[in-house]
């Protein structure tokens, strides 16, 4: 791995942003959006890079001590906690916080078009397997 796509790797795991890594891990100043957007995706494509961030991300996940699991326990009594005060935003927040983590809700996207327009994908609710539904709702 080079060192730049090393660098890319750990921005990208810091800033949750692949256009934005590649932006500050390579000379992209010339680059139209779009591009940047293209050579981004490419590289997260590649094997080398996929495995390195997800070693970074266990890492990251390690080092604050914090897991999904942990995360979900605490949403869960987040929204327990609004039910109790009868706040519905709240709980609703908290519920679409799990969602989240569970990989069924995934937020608006924006994409730069090649004409350099702007294009947004919505909101999208992914249903994944019964069991993974089922571990949410505990």
């Amino acid at each position: 791995m080079t060192p730049k796509q090393e660098k890319f790797c750990q921005l990208y795991v810091e800033l949750g942003n692949a256009s934005e890594a590649y932006r500050q891990a390579y000379d992209a100043a010339r680059m139209k959006a779009a591009t940047v957007n293209v050579k981004a995706s490419q590289l997260l494509d590649q094997d080398k890079i996929t495995v390195r961030v997800a070693e970074l991300k266990a890492h990251h996940a390690e080092r604050h001590d914090m897991t999904v699991d942990d995360i979900a326990r605490m949403l869960k009594e987040d929204r327990d906690f609004a039910r109790q005060c009868e706040t519905p935003a709240a709980a609703v927040s908290a519920t679409m916080g799990l969602a989240k983590i569970y990989g069924h809700l995934r937020d608006k996207v924006e994409h730069t078009s090649p004409d350099g327009s702007l294009s947004q994908k919505p909101t999208e609710i992914v249903f994944l397997s019964p069991q993974v539904a089922d571990a949410s709702d505990d």
